[in-house]
């Protein structure tokens, strides 16, 4: 049976791996490294992870993956997930991007700054909790298709995050989880000079969701960015869209027709200030 000096020294030698990792830029890793690389016997380190768990040093995501809390995020339990996401998603096994609220945040929208970490893959994810920060999946087909990523630099490395022009995409096919239309709507007007023309009916046509495309160059046209939606309507006519309302679930008293973009405008747009 393992002696409370035993403990404290498993403690010790595990802590001295969690602080070399760090030093050496590391916020994260695998149960199993901990095991393998602490040099401690497993039953050892088991212990060692638990009482480092409870002493707030380090954060389990999964009963796998570890997380590695400096003292400046003492307070908020985790670090940033925006410096392990990218090993979390590779220890998990899942393709991934950052997207919706986050990722307009990261092109700049200061409008409305989701309380989660929003992160889309390809399937059905449980969220998460690191700290005070809800890491939130969002499960997506198209994931592994030509869909508009980029690399995005960290404090440890770099993250994928979806374009500017998959971000509004998104943001519209997700709009409850984006705050509501209006929101998503505004946030789209804070991206729109970053917005592509090619880029922008790109990303449409890898998901061709008509209805959604039809409220996306509705709003465009409210910001009067012809130059982008005009692209969008081309693309639509020839798929030959139906008439539907620009927000679904309300009713239709009083609404207006948009012929443009086949929808009834049960309730304009609102941009919020």
């Amino acid at each position: 049976m393992q002696t409370e000096l035993q403990t404290s020294m498993a403690m010790t030698t595990l802590e001295s791996w969690i602080d070399g990792l760090q030093a050496s830029g590391r916020y994260s890793f695998l149960r199993a490294e901990a095991m393998r690389e602490s040099g401690i016997s497993p039953a050892a380190a088991s212990k060692a992870l638990q009482r480092s768990v409870k002493r707030g040093r380090i954060i389990k995501l999964k009963d796998y993956f570890y997380a590695i809390v400096p003292l400046e995020y003492a307070n908020s339990g985790a670090p940033p997930a925006s410096w392990f996401i990218r090993d979390l998603m590779a220890a998990m096994g899942l393709p991934y991007y950052v997207g919706l609220l986050s990722a307009a945040g990261l092109h700049g929208s200061s409008h409305h700054q989701a309380q989660e970490f929003q992160v889309m893959t390809d399937r059905s994810v449980r969220p998460l909790l690191a700290g005070r920060t809800r890491i939130r999946f969002f499960a997506s087909k198209y994931i592994n298709g030509r869909v508009g990523v980029m690399d995005f630099k960290t404090p440890t490395g770099s993250m994928r995050v979806s374009t500017p022009e998959t971000t509004v995409v998104d943001l519209v096919r997700f709009a409850r989880s984006a705050g509501g239309l209006d929101n998503a709507a505004t946030i789209i007007a804070e991206l729109s000079p970053l917005l592509e023309p090619k880029r922008l009916l790109a990303a449409i046509r890898l998901i061709e969701d008509v209805p959604n495309t039809q409220r996306l160059g509705y709003i465009l046209d409210q910001l009067r960015q012809r130059r982008l939606s005009d692209p969008i309507r081309a693309w639509l006519e020839r798929r030959r869209p139906h008439d539907l309302p620009l927000r679904p679930g309300r009713g239709f008293d009083d609404s207006r027709e948009n012929r443009r973009w086949h929808l009834l405008v049960n309730q304009p747009i609102e941009f919020e200030a």
